[in-house]
């Protein structure tokens, strides 16, 4: 199902954020105050705007109550970023991503109305788009360009179905490297023990595979 998303901050994280959206086929609006930040993206994203978000007038432009998402990647101005959280809350966002350029950044970023916040060292443009739109990822960590892992929940019709009966690598081309259960993980897993309710499990494949999965 597609979603759309506004995307606050057109920096090299910002811009791959909202190319891996398109691509993944939601709708963006792209926004940065910078002219030639909004060219570097027009041709790649449905909309892109120029447009001051600290200014209150501006933002209220945007129709924000309209997005699934709104992802602010304004990361090396910290007033810029919580002002244009606290706007984004205010104007009523649905959800607000936020990146943050340290941990003090995100504690404010977190008290002005961030529902969640990443920072670059350790959640890449890329990653987070995934993440954004598959709402059965709990988890996922980039091995390469082309392999990750993901940790999701298990699938209602795998439930009190083993390993064995589901044969994960042949119909989906995933290896089940682990699974969390009631808090704890093992790397251990009986292939004929069933899966719970309440299990997840961390997939290892190419990254159009999990796609897929997910």
């Amino acid at each position: 199902m597609s979603k759309s998303f506004l995307i606050i901050g057109l920096g090299r994280f910002g811009q791959s954020t909202a190319r891996m959206l398109t691509t993944l086929g939601h709708e963006v609006l792209a926004v940065d105050k910078r002219a030639d930040r909004v060219s570097a993206v027009k041709d790649s994203v449905l909309h892109a705007v120029q447009a001051d978000t600290t200014d209150e007038r501006a933002v209220s432009q945007l129709g924000i109550r309209n997005f699934d998402c709104v992802v602010i990647c304004i990361g090396d101005d910290i007033r810029a970023s919580v002002l244009a959280t606290v706007l984004c809350r205010e104007m009523g966002a649905k959800k607000i991503v936020a990146k943050a350029q340290d941990d003090l950044h995100q504690k404010l970023l977190i008290k002005t109305g961030a529902d969640r916040v990443v920072q670059p060292e350790h959640d890449g443009g890329i990653r987070l788009a995934r993440s954004l739109v598959s709402d059965g990822v709990l988890d996922a960590l980039d091995l390469s360009e082309e392999y990750s892992i993901h940790e999701v929940p298990v699938p209602r019709d795998w439930v009190n179905h083993s390993l064995a009966q589901i044969d994960v690598r042949n119909r989906y081309g995933l290896s089940i490297i682990a699974l969390r259960r009631d808090g704890h993980v093992t790397v251990n897993i009986n292939p004929n023990d069933p899966f719970h309710t309440d299990d997840s499990i961390y997939l290892l494949g190419d990254d159009a595979s999990l796609d897929r999965f997910n």
